[in-house]
């Protein structure tokens, strides 16, 4: 793809992404002052998104707003995902059961990408969005997918990269990050205590589903999880069993 298609695709994005930050509807000016799009491109771009039903325009103020059709199309797209959907309702479940952040992940380059995010009740929670990207070395889900890597590899992997300090508790040491992953998988489950995101705490486990390596994680802040470590691993290596299992028999 061509740095020109490129860079169409992230304008279309970006325009979307406005909208999202201030929920309200937005001018022209607006849209290209935040976006950084020059005004006769998001002119175009605006142009063909009013044509194709994904936006539409008020006279009074004088602004545009999305459509339904946007959500419309990425709802029925989302409802056909061959893993995510099926395995909502065991993602429910370990939610309800430990009442922390339930996520979904797998490995999209050098990061973590969120597939699924179930939020806990507790007003006091992590909170976090699918399609959010986060590394490898200090999420919980990070460290179960270098987990599932044969030590060989985990250390090829690991040589020479880069590994900065998200937060004051982040492992910044290569060979600390690779004892505690050697260790971690040990033990069966993997642990971040505050390393991606100050005072939140996260056990994890990977599982293969048709060749695909993914990861859960229970999340929340410390002063719950820490006590309940043991509880929440057993809920989540139960629920992962599970998973795998209902694959196998599909």
């Amino acid at each position: 793809m061509s740095n020109v298609a490129v860079t169409a695709v992230e304008r279309v994005l970006d325009i979307f992404e406005a909208f999202d930050k201030v929920q309200k509807p937005l001018s022209l000016t607006d849209l290209a002052e935040m976006t950084g799009i020059p005004k006769s491109s998001c002119h175009a771009i605006v142009g063909t998104l009013t044509a194709r039903g994904y936006l539409y325009s008020l006279t009074r103020p004088r602004a545009l707003y999305p459509t339904r059709r946007f959500f419309d199309l990425a709802r029925s797209i989302h409802e056909k995902d061959p893993f995510v959907e099926r395995v909502m309702p065991m993602l429910e479940r370990l939610r309800d059961a430990s009442r922390e952040t339930v996520i979904l992940g797998k490995r999209q380059g050098d990061a973590v990408i969120y597939l699924q995010v179930v939020e806990s009740p507790h007003s006091i929670r992590y909170s976090a969005k699918p399609g959010e990207f986060k590394p490898l070395h200090s999420s919980a889900i990070g460290k179960a997918l270098l987990g599932s890597l044969k030590e060989a590899e985990l250390r090829a992997q690991m040589s020479g990269r880069a590994l900065p300090a998200i937060t004051g508790a982040t492992l910044t040491d290569q060979e600390a990050l690779i004892a505690d992953i050697l260790e971690s998988r040990r033990r069966g489950y993997f642990l971040t205590r505050g390393e991606n995101v100050p005072d939140v705490w996260a056990v994890s486990a990977f599982l293969s589903v048709h060749s695909e390596t993914l990861a859960v994680a229970v999340a929340g802040p410390r002063h719950r999880m820490e006590a309940n470590v043991t509880e929440h691993a057993q809920l989540l290596l139960a629920t992962c069993g599970f998973i795998a299992r209902q694959w196998t028999k599909a």
